[in-house]
């Protein structure tokens, strides 16, 4: 039996705020690790390669997570090709598939078959997933847009509905899409039997979404053509990194596809199913991952619980206790702990939009940030120091940079390290160290087999992660950037 061609698009983006503090802005929900050791971008990305017909996957993604985006799909070491549409920043869902659509028309042609899968669901029957995708095709390639509806199995809060109508075949034409609901209404859908959970998973010719996005929102039409007509002037030959016009894609508008053409489209179908789904959206959900132990415990990492009951810890780096407590979730991270009651799981967000107001790091950026070249872990800091723990992989290098306000030292712990310190040019062993003065241009290179592991102590007036000038960079980055994103 010979299947269409398909084309899955990877959605990686957004925050993940509802599961901080594992999950930040920098290291965002994709690529937290489950309780088996698998990210949810991973998981995603084996899914999409297993569907019979998939020619190519095009993953669209911010820019900052391209690198470690890559990563995750080497060690998967699939033969097919992966191309990477790079957004300069968020933008919702309707931009990001309005111009996954363009790539794949200017690619592959309109009748092109687009399987549009958000990096942060996880599904657990696979082979009913691929049933409702080769169903889901049949739909498309008769002109419909076809939404994925879950079988709903509680009267959620969290999740959009959408209510089903008229038979079409396998799946069913949509009625209507509705909003979060209250309990009281959750509950009337789950009774009537008349309403699916949307899954936010799409699939469609790539021709027929760009007629209803032209006709449904012609302001994203027009706004994504744009970005795309500056784009195109630099596509690379073949698959690969596809850098948005950030100008341009500034001004698209921030709107999901629901809204923007899926609630208006004349032909949207919906495919109700039962794949084991989960969209991961609180902390809740992620601890029914753990199996429980007698009283209704479940841990991840190092922990003891002494009559308490249906509490969830994860602990990443301690030991964490709970004596006489119940009913909690407990995250702890090197720099931030979490503390929550059940019921208040989805409230988790309003820390992070605190802590982003008042500027706290913790809202952004783990003590482990990951780099293109490698990682790096602030180990303490205080008034004009901070000490790091930096690891770069073999034959990485940083960028050759300079730094106004500090000055850096640097001890060897093991590997090898090729050091650019202004115009001379050596290597530093285990056991060895350099000086880097402020104002001196510096690059650092592991020119070996082997991780480089070293320390770095900065010293100076302003330690801030934005003081850097970049003057050559193998990762694209010589532009300044924001705060966070240094080296």
């Amino acid at each position: 039996m010979s299947h269409p061609m398909l084309f899955p698009i990877v959605l990686s983006g957004g925050a993940g705020t509802r599961l901080w503090p594992v999950s930040r802005e920098v290291h965002p929900k994709p690529f937290m690790t489950l309780p088996d050791g698998q990210t949810l971008l991973h998981k995603t990305y084996r899914r999409a390669l297993s569907l019979p017909g998939v020619q190519e996957v095009i993953t669209v993604t911010n820019r900052d997570h391209y690198f470690r985006t890559k990563d995750e799909y080497m060690a998967v070491q699939s033969p097919l090709p992966a191309s990477y549409l790079l957004e300069p920043q968020g933008r919702n869902t309707a931009p990001a598939i309005a111009l996954a659509a363009l790539y794949c028309q200017h690619h592959f042609g309109p009748q092109a078959l687009m399987l549009v899968l958000p990096a942060d669901h996880l599904i657990t029957r696979h082979d009913a997933f691929v049933q409702a995708v080769q169903a889901a095709t049949g739909l498309a390639q008769h002109g419909y847009l076809v939404t994925f509806g879950i079988t709903p199995t509680a009267p959620e809060t969290g999740y959009g509905y959408i209510q089903v109508g008229e038979p079409l075949g396998q799946g069913f034409a949509v009625r209507r899409f509705v909003e979060k609901p209250d309990a009281a209404t959750a509950a009337s859908y789950l009774a009537s039997g008349g309403y699916c959970w949307n899954a936010g998973m799409f699939c469609f010719q790539a021709g027929v979404m760009l007629s209803a996005l032209q006709t449904a929102s012609p302001e994203v039409w027009a706004a994504a053509s744009r970005c795309w007509e500056h784009t195109r002037a630099h596509l690379p030959p073949g698959p690969g990194m596809v850098e948005l016009d950030a100008a341009s894609f500034a001004d698209m508008p921030d709107i999901s596809i629901d809204y923007a053409v899926m609630e208006k489209a004349p032909q949207v179908a919906v495919l109700p199913c039962d794949l084991g789904w989960s969209d991961i959206g609180s902390w809740n959900a992620l601890c029914q991952l753990v199996p429980p132990d007698d009283h209704g415990n479940r841990h991840i990492g190092d922990a003891v619980l002494v009559d308490s009951r249906d509490t969830f810890i994860q602990s990443e780096h301690h030991l964490v206790a709970a004596v006489g407590v119940h009913d909690l979730i407990i995250v702890d991270t090197a720099d931030a702990v979490l503390v929550a009651h059940k019921d208040k799981t989805q409230d988790v967000r309003k820390v992070v939009q605190r802590l982003k107001q008042s500027g706290h790091e913790t809202y952004r950026l783990h003590r482990t940030v990951t780099r293109p070249w490698g990682t790096y872990t602030v180990l303490e800091e205080g008034p004009r120091f901070k000490i790091k723990r930096i690891e770069v992989r073999p034959g990485a290098s940083l960028s050759l940079q300079m730094h106004h306000h500090r000055s850096e030292h640097w001890v060897v712990v093991s590997g090898i390290a090729k050091v650019v310190n202004g115009d001379s040019e050596r290597l530093v062993n285990t056991n060895e160290s350099t000086y880097i003065p402020a104002g001196q241009k510096h690059r650092l290179e592991n020119p070996g087999k082997l991780d480089l592991v070293m320390i770095e102590v900065q010293c100076g007036d302003y330690l801030g992660e934005d003081d850097i000038v970049r003057f050559d960079d193998r990762y694209g980055r010589t532009v300044q950037t924001e705060p966070g994103t240094t080296r």
